[in-house]
C-alpha cells in the first residue's frame, strides 16, 4: 500500500471518528473502544496470529484450528509476495488413521485467512518443518528408523520435493542438517 493511500485512509477514519466524537462527546469512553477496535483491525489485515484456547484448540486470526499446534512459521511460500502461514497440527486423516505431524497452509484473501492446502502428508513421518529461502525445510523419519531431510517447493497446489539434503542417517546428524 503506498503512502498516499495509508494517509488518505487514515485521514478518513481519524475524520469519521472526530465527527462521531463531536457528536456523542458525552460518551467518551465508548469512542475509547471504537477506536481501539478500529485500529485493530485496519492492522490485523497484515499478519497471522496464532492463538491457544486450549491444549486441542487454536484459531488462525479467524480460522478455527481444533488440533494440536506443534510448529507455526510465516513466509511467501507460492511466490506471490504475500505472507502465508505455515502450520503444523497433530491429526489423523481419511488416507492415515494414525495421529501424525501434518502440515497446513494458509494464506489471506480479503483479510480473511483460507486455507491453501491442507496436507495429508509430504514423502516420510514429518517430525518438524522450516520455512527456508521459499521451500518448506522437512525433518522426516522413515519406517526402517532412519532420517532424511529434505526441501519441498509449492506446485500450483500443494508441495512438491525438490532435493534431499540428507537421506537415510541418524537423527542428531539429520537435525543438524535440518537446522542450516
Amino acid at each position: 500500500m503506498n503512502n498516499l493511500a495509508y494517509g488518505s485512509r487514515f485521514f478518513t477514519i481519524h475524520y469519521s471518528l472526530f465527527t462521531f466524537f463531536r457528536i456523542f462527546a458525552p460518551m467518551k469512553k465508548y469512542f475509547l473502544v471504537i477506536l481501539t477496535t478500529t485500529l485493530a483491525c485496519s492492522c490485523w489485515a497484515q499478519t497471522f496470529e496464532l492463538r491457544r484456547e486450549n491444549d486441542s484448540l487454536y484459531w488462525l486470526s479467524d480460522w478455527r484450528l481444533p488440533y494440536p499446534v506443534y510448529q507455526f512459521q510465516t513466509g511467501d511460500v507460492d511466490g506471490d509476495g504475500k505472507e502465508d502461514a505455515m502450520v503444523g497440527v497433530i491429526k489423523s486423516t481419511r488416507f492415515y488413521p494414525e495421529q501424525g505431524r501434518r502440515l497446513f497452509i494458509f494464506k489471506q484473501v480479503n483479510n480473511k485467512v483460507r486455507p491453501m492446502w491442507l496436507g495429508s502428508k509430504l514423502g516420510g513421518i514429518l517430525e518438524d518443518f522450516r520455512f527456508v529461502d521459499g521451500k518448506i525445510r522437512a525433518l522426516e523419519s522413515t519406517t526402517d528408523s532412519l532420517y532424511v531431510v529434505s526441501d519441498y517447493r509449492w506446485a500450483g497446489f500443494g508441495m512438491a520435493f525438490e532435493q534431499f539434503i540428507i537421506k537415510g542417517t541418524d537423527k542428531e546428524t539429520a537435525i543438524k542438517y535440518f537446522k542450516q
